[in-house]
């Protein structure tokens, strides 16, 4: 099993709901926590979702960066941690 610093899961969880497709303004804890284990599901794992995400961060930039503002500061408000 491999360990994550708090800061690690932080971006990990952004990373995710950036990539999850769902409405993020409207998410509580336990749907967030549905569609982030859902997407690293879907994705193969953490890392696959890290690669997705900075593929999609390349296609579309300025959207990418957009949605994972709104994925931190959710994760922040759920989570606690930085924002």
């Amino acid at each position: 099993m491999v360990t994550m610093s708090r800061e690690q899961l932080f971006l990990v969880r952004a990373e995710a709901l950036t990539m999850s497709g769902v409405l993020i303004a409207e998410l509580d804890r336990a749907a967030a926590d549905a569609a982030i284990s859902a997407t690293v599901r879907a994705m193969g794992g953490a890392r696959n979702c890290a690669a997705a995400f900075a593929y999609e961060f390349g296609e579309h930039p300025d959207l990418t960066a957009e949605r994972m503002r709104g994925a931190r500061s959710a994760v922040a408000a759920l989570y606690g941690g930085e924002g």
